[in-house]
């Protein structure tokens, strides 16, 4: 396995933990609860949060991702064990696939657009940080907040929660 790839792969795997523990948290019955009106479900967000390792490939295997024309369908988990069935089979997948990347593979350029319009280019290690580990960092923190409002206690992520005792709070 290449150095890079290693990296990416321990910090995948650290933050795939954390984010399985969030995950296990969520009340089956509250997939449909959502804080606000312009926010997403909490089935819509977890799912969102399981699918994200899967998108390893489109990343890997191409060049770039045009938005304007994909033909992305978002998938939908009806229940808790459903939702980490797609997450640890994802998971899976993306320790998989970039372990037999070299660092050459890792280095080359991605981009994303829309269309014309041009979001960025950058390494494929870059992109997979970015689009996959920081993308998934940011949703498991809303779905910190969205579980906090729902008097659900959270795990401990990066240290204690105000739920452990001697914890913050």
């Amino acid at each position: 396995m290449s150095q890079i790839a290693k990296g990416i792969v321990a910090e995948f795997q650290y933050e795939s933990a954390n984010t399985r523990k969030m995950l296990e948290r969520i009340p089956e019955d509250k997939f449909d609860w959502q804080p606000h009106d312009k926010s997403m479900t909490l089935g819509r967000l977890a799912t969102h949060l399981a699918e994200m390792p899967e998108w390893c490939g489109t990343i890997l295997d191409q060049d770039e991702l045009d938005l304007a024309g994909s033909d992305y369908e978002p998938k939908t988990a009806g229940s808790v064990a459903d939702l980490l069935e797609l997450f640890d089979t994802n998971a899976a997948a993306f320790a998989d696939r970039v372990s037999g990347c070299t660092d050459e593979e890792m280095l080359a350029g991605w981009t994303l657009r829309a269309g014309e319009n041009v979001f960025g280019t950058q390494p494929k290690v870059g992109a997979l940080r970015a689009f996959i580990l920081s993308h998934a960092v940011h949703h498991r923190g809303q779905l910190s907040v969205y579980l906090r409002l729902l008097d659900v206690s959270l795990p401990q992520v990066y240290g204690p929660t105000a739920d452990d005792a001697g914890g913050f709070g």
